[in-house]
């Protein structure tokens, strides 16, 4: 923008003056917003495009996207008010309105003109039509008391005849939390990861004072009355034939030495909708002490299909003819960890190896790319046909590496990371129904992170146990399209009210619907 003309105010007549430097300062401060928005944009691209934003975690990313584009919002709302009446709004295109949900309440307002007589005397108007905006409204939280009276009634004419309904079944007997309250403390720390100390504030904001310890209490309950539930959760998933499993850091306090340990929450996942298959979709988290791969025996005990997993030697146990709880279990490793071992090595010293690498796995990506959704059997003979061609160069080449790097470098370690891993790395190749990396399970497993990140910690083992049997009904609720909270609460009320063990698959969440 090119520098405009000095004003000689003195020129100016004085009854003018005051217009001209208003309009002076208006340009200055239009100038400066110009300026703002300028830099917020450049600050945004970068963390979009440039390539310091490869060092951000997925958190952080968004929490930059959050900032920067509030940042933004503010200036150009700022730009609208400056602007002159009857100026389009720079956001009007942003907005959502004709996509609000069909189901949503809706609370209609009419807004008649003050008058409908004609201004001619010709009489009173008729509707012709009318303009119709919907926009989305938000009532915070409602707290609310229900009330039970339950009647006494007694016959005037002898001494026995009294009757009054039996009390209705709590999951926690003479508490004061409702099922929907339970399901409420639940949703906030395990799906929206807000700690109870959090929702305690939250909650004496509104008048309600409930100590941590109490919705601790109330947590632990729950937790407890769905532990059936989650069992048979994880008896469904055992019995397919194949499965994802992974697992994640779940810092527990250690009183004893006044810090905290490293627990872990072992995930098992099924996810199917790639090739089709019928069963739902689902995920048991498994809580232990440490990572040792005898907690993944003991967790897939009844399990003989084909497992994909990452490269954790603690899982070679489950290969091997001494296993217990199962015959040798077929292993599917993971070509994004591959991937991501050569990556590390590109990004740090741009090597060629390491590029040449990752063009020969792109290329098998791109194939999965174009199958997906595809049946099991569409998809095998495609991987037949043009990915063992690619998988067999691939290892040809990964040998030749081999034999000439050392395995003492860095480049070294992440090849031999590669060969060692090379049989599993072609279970994709003999079926179908595999996929070419783990990648489900780790989608599965990142709200994890959230909820480590906000609590900080478990405060104890048995709290990581409550982490994970929550954490399993809520991630398989979402994972297929079941609100949280109303399945929760629907499923507690079914609990309180003694719903028969030899009935538990309905409250399983894929068999969840609204009405039931």
């Amino acid at each position: 923008m090119s520098a405009a003309p000095l004003i000689e105010l003195s020129a100016i007549p004085e009854s003018q003056r005051a217009a001209v430097l208003a309009v002076l300062r208006e340009r200055d401060a239009l100038r400066e917003t110009n300026r703002r928005l300028e830099h917020l944009i450049a600050e945004l691209n970068q963390v979009v495009h440039g390539k310091r934003s490869e060092k951000l975690s997925d958190d952080e990313r968004q929490l930059a996207f959050e900032d920067l584009e509030a940042a933004v919002a503010e200036v150009e709302a700022r730009q609208d008010a400056a602007a002159p009446p009857g100026t389009p709004p720079r956001r009007a295109a942003r907005r959502n309105r004709g996509h609000l949900p069909a189901d949503l309440p809706r609370i209609l307002r009419v807004i008649e003109p003050n008058s409908l007589l004609c201004p001619c005397g010709c009489g009173e108007m008729h509707r012709i039509g009318e303009d119709r905006v919907e926009r989305l409204d938000i009532v915070p939280a409602q707290l609310r008391v229900i009330v039970t009276i339950r009647p006494k009634y007694a016959c005037r004419r002898c001494a026995g005849g009294v009757t009054q309904a039996p009390a209705p079944a709590h999951l926690i007997e003479g508490g004061l939390p409702t099922e929907g309250a339970l399901a409420h403390v639940l949703v906030s720390k395990y799906a929206d990861h807000l700690p109870l100390y959090r929702q305690s504030q939250i909650l004496a904001r509104a008048g309600i004072e409930l100590h941590r310890s109490t919705l601790a209490d109330w947590v632990g309950t729950a937790a407890f009355h769905l532990g059936p539930v989650v069992d048979r959760l994880s008896e469904h998933l055992k019995r397919s034939d194949k499965l994802f499993m992974d697992e994640t850091t779940a810092p527990v306090l250690d009183p004893g030495r006044g810090r905290t340990k490293t627990g872990y929450l072992w995930a098992l996942a099924r996810d199917d909708r790639s090739w089709g298959g019928a069963d739902p979709p689902g995920v048991v988290f498994t809580y232990a002490p440490d990572r040792a791969g005898e907690n993944a025996e003991r967790i897939l005990q009844g399990f003989d299909g084909i497992l994909q997993l990452d490269g954790y030697p603690g899982y070679n146990r489950l290969t091997r003819p001494s296993r217990t709880g199962g015959v040798p279990i077929t292993v599917a490793h993971c070509w994004a960890h591959a991937r991501r071992k050569l990556k590390e090595i590109f990004d740090r010293d741009g090597s060629e190896v390491a590029a040449e690498g990752l063009r020969r796995i792109a290329e098998l990506y791109r194939i999965e790319a174009e199958i997906r959704g595809m049946g099991p059997g569409l998809r095998l003979s495609a991987r037949q046909v043009r990915s063992a061609p690619l998988v067999a160069a691939f290892g040809e080449w990964l040998q030749a590496q081999c034999r000439r790097i050392s395995v003492k470098s860095r480049l070294g370690e992440k090849l031999a990371y590669v060969h060692r891993h090379w049989d599993g790395l072609q279970t994709f190749l003999r079926d179908g129904r595999v996929e070419i990396d783990s990648n489900s399970v780790e989608n599965l497993i990142r709200p994890i992170a959230l909820t480590r990140k906000n609590a900080l910690f478990a405060g104890h083992d048995e709290g990581g146990r409550s982490w994970a049997r929550i954490a399993s009904l809520v991630a398989t609720a979402k994972v297929n399209g079941v609100e949280p909270f109303a399945y929760l609460k629907a499923t507690l009320e079914a609990v309180a009210a003694g719903h028969p063990q030899a009935k538990i698959d309905d409250l399983l969440p894929w068999n969840f619907k609204p009405a039931s």
